[in-house]
């Protein structure tokens, strides 16, 4: 007998910004995948993060117009509100 695992469907969400540039760690705060910085600060660390298909340490990451974060099976990409 074979067996099939699910496989969750990715998800994308559009996350409007005003400014120029958002930081990884605040967009993860801002977009509710982190309850806290603290909490955004632990996902980097522990590699969970990508930018633009690239694992990202750098909390501080400045993030633009364009670029998509991903965490797990959840895509978030960033477009400036102008």
């Amino acid at each position: 007998m074979k067996f099939k695992l699910k496989v969750a469907e990715r998800q994308e969400e559009i996350i409007k910004i005003k400014t120029d540039y958002i930081k990884l760690d605040s967009l993860l705060k801002f977009s509710g995948l982190a309850e806290s910085g603290s909490f955004a600060k632990m996902m980097i660390a522990d590699n969970l993060v990508k930018v633009n298909g690239e694992k990202c340490i750098a909390r501080g990451k400045k993030i633009r117009s364009g670029d998509i974060v991903s965490v797990k099976n959840i895509d978030l990409k960033v477009i400036n509100e102008d």
